[in-house]
């Protein structure tokens, strides 16, 4: 069985956002035409409390994309985004959002980011998505939204571990490249064996 996995299409990520991706916007009518070829979709939601340990105004001298050492290893400094009830949090408003099912949200332990929609970045703490699928029968995921290179690229590395078959759909994603982070990240799924393909091909 065959879902659609909507990565973190909110505001702060979409241009005039706190951390746009640039042309982000542009997934949405990609997505919303997807998401009517699909029976099950899924959705993530970045949702940090507002003094988030991955945010740059939470450390003394720190700006936006220094890094840090974390318990859990290398940790990029973000300005402050999706932060909870705020309208930077909530899902674009040209997102179609009526057929999903349920949706994921990540981030909220302050002492812990969370880019993939399996796992936080300790690499332990589950967020239930890999059991609410496979309970669900669900076998081929199609990854689409934002960003390419951060919470795109570790939900498809951590959903092939989960022994899942994972399709992204190259139009429907946007990265953020951070010294050619996108290259490196299309790299990884790749050698991974994510299958790349197009919204055309469905």
């Amino acid at each position: 069985m065959n879902a659609l996995l909507i990565i973190d299409v909110q505001n702060d990520f979409c241009p005039g956002g706190a951390l746009a991706v640039p042309d982000g916007d542009q997934v949405i009518p990609v997505i919303n035409r997807m998401v009517e070829s699909f029976g099950h979709v899924i959705q993530t939601q970045d949702w940090h409390p507002k003094d988030h340990s991955s945010f740059a105004s939470s450390h003394e001298g720190k700006n936006p994309y220094d890094t840090i050492q974390v318990d859990y290893g290398e940790q990029i400094l973000w300005p402050d985004h999706c932060v909870q009830g705020t309208n930077g949090a909530e899902f674009h408003s040209k997102l179609e959002t009526n057929k999903s099912e349920v949706i994921i949200r990540k981030g909220f332990r302050k002492k812990i980011d969370s880019y993939s929609a399996f796992f936080e970045n300790d690499k332990k703490t589950k967020t239930g998505l890999s059991g609410y699928l496979k309970e669900r029968g669900v076998s081929d995921l199609y990854v689409c939204g934002l960003a390419t290179d951060f919470c795109v690229k570790w939900s498809v590395l951590d959903g092939i571990k989960e022994g899942f078959t994972i399709h992204v759909l190259e139009d429907a994603v946007k990265g953020i490249d951070i010294e050619g982070s996108v290259e490196k990240a299309w790299k990884e799924m790749k050698s991974a064996g994510a299958n790349i393909i197009l919204s055309s091909q469905i």
